[in-house]
C-alpha cells in the first residue's frame, strides 16, 4: 500500500484547507479509509474514516466542520476541513487497514493560527 497525502498548510482561524490522499498498490473500492491526526505531545487520533459503501463517521470534535469523502474512479481520499481552529493544529495521516495491519502515509502538517 501506498498513501500519499497533500494539502496541509498554514491557515488562519475560521479558514479552510482540503487534505488529499493519493492511494496505489491496493484495489482502493475495497478499501475503508481513514484520516487521523497528531497534535505534538499528544497520541495519535481518529478524524474521521469512510467505507467502502462511503458510510462516514467524525470525531465529535470535527462533526459539522470537516467532511470526508472518496473519488474511487482517482483512487483518492479527501478531508474538507471548514471552520478551522487552533486546536485542529497537527500533522495529518491517511491511514488504511491492509490484511490486518494499518498502514499510513507520511503525514501532512496544518497549523492553524488564532
Amino acid at each position: 500500500v501506498q498513501l500519499q497525502a497533500s494539502g496541509g498548510g498554514l491557515v488562519q482561524a475560521g479558514g479552510y484547507l482540503r487534505l488529499s490522499c493519493a492511494v496505489s498498490r491496493i484495489m482502493f473500492r475495497a478499501y475503508d479509509m481513514a484520516w487521523y491526526r497528531q497534535a505534538p505531545g499528544q497520541e495519535r487520533e481518529l478524524v474521521a474514516s469512510i467505507t467502502s459503501g462511503g458510510g462516514t463517521t467524525y470525531a465529535n470534535p470535527v462533526k459539522g466542520r470537516f467532511i470526508i469523502y472518496r473519488d474511487n474512479a482517482g483512487d483518492a481520499v479527501y478531508l474538507q476541513m471548514n471552520n478551522l481552529k487552533p486546536e485542529d493544529t497537527a500533522v495529518y495521516y491517511c491511514s488504511t487497514e491492509d490484511r490486518g495491519v494499518r498502514r499510513w502515509g507520511q503525514g501532512t502538517q496544518v497549523t492553524v493560527s488564532s
